[in-house]
């Protein structure tokens, strides 16, 4: 929806817009790597579409700079609001546009965003409500997972490797789409060592939780899951208001042996009798981690009441 004051807004930036008509502007050639998933060595990131742009601008985030296209440009009125007037507006045609977007229908607008930098001793403090990504790399489900983090009252996100492998970049074009901005909002640590983490988290009394596939509870577990020591439980007998770390791990082979048995406890969501010879084995990384986070938000009694 257009701000009452968008025409004149508008106006104002295609007035201190620079026009860019070449492919090998650097401007866009930075654009392209960064829509394209790179990271800077300062860290920016590329994020593409108005709604995305507009979370960015409106979380006080470090834009570095905007670009439009011609078609792009009916956009700037929504954003303008939250535009600070120190961010190069750059003007480009929808061809060059479309050639350093990253989705198929792109929408002409573009930013080029430092997101926040966090730190585990900046999280832990106080009642922390965590999820840890551990080598889940379906960018969606990064970004749903981060998403849901934010909707239920965690305070904070953090990734890192199981069983050498890595967890998707929270910060990457699939995955901040995912988020639907979460990810600009949202405390992240990216990329940390899961022994330094897990000793970060005792030092810190931050119960953890280790989500396992239901079939745990019936007895076809694999071996990995049964040798682990630490009791498993469902989401109603945890207490949640304590400080509590959730792992949530690869999608096809979960959590490694040495993660479940650092936990305190698995917790597994019990789930409806299978209406057919085959039914669901399981719920998927991000369905777990929703469910989880919302029975944490519940005990917590953070629910946002709606609005009068």
């Amino acid at each position: 929806m257009a701000h009452p004051a968008g025409s004149a807004a508008r106006q104002t930036i295609k007035g201190n817009a620079a026009a860019i008509t070449s492919r090998e502007n650097r401007w866009l050639k930075r654009f392209r790597a960064a829509l394209s998933g790179e990271r800077a060595d300062d860290g920016t990131v590329g994020i593409e579409g108005v709604r995305l742009v507009e979370a960015a601008l409106g979380s006080g985030l470090l834009v570095e700079a905007l670009l439009v296209s011609e078609s792009g440009e009916r956009h700037l009125p929504r954003v303008a609001p939250v535009l600070g007037s120190t961010v190069p507006v750059l003007r480009t045609s929808d061809k060059l546009f479309a050639s350093v977007a990253d989705t198929r229908t792109p929408q002409g607008i573009a930013a080029l965003v430092q997101p926040r930098q966090s730190t585990l001793e900046k999280l832990l403090p106080g009642t922390a409500l965590l999820v840890v990504l551990a080598g889940v790399q379906n960018p969606g489900n990064v970004g749903t997972i981060v998403r849901a983090a934010e909707a239920f009252g965690a305070t904070g996100a953090v990734t890192c490797a199981a069983d050498g492998i890595g967890t998707s970049d929270p910060f990457g074009p699939k995955a901040l789409r995912a988020s639907a901005g979460s990810a600009l909002r949202l405390p992240i640590v990216h990329g940390i060592s899961s022994t330094i983490l897990l000793g970060q988290l005792k030092i810190f009394r931050v119960k953890v939780y280790a989500a396992v596939v239901a079939a745990t509870a019936t007895g076809n577990s694999n071996k990995k899951t049964s040798e682990a020591a630490s009791p498993l439980l469902c989401p109603w007998d945890i207490d949640w208001k304590t400080p509590s770390a959730i792992l949530i791990g690869n999608e096809g082979s979960g959590l490694p042996t040495d993660l479940l048995r650092a936990a305190d406890a698995r917790v597994y969501i019990p789930q409806a009798a299978a209406t057919a010879p085959v039914g669901i084995e399981s719920l998927n990384a991000a369905m777990a981690a929703s469910v989880l986070l919302y029975e944490a938000m519940r005990q917590r009694n953070i629910v946002r009441q709606p609005r009068s």
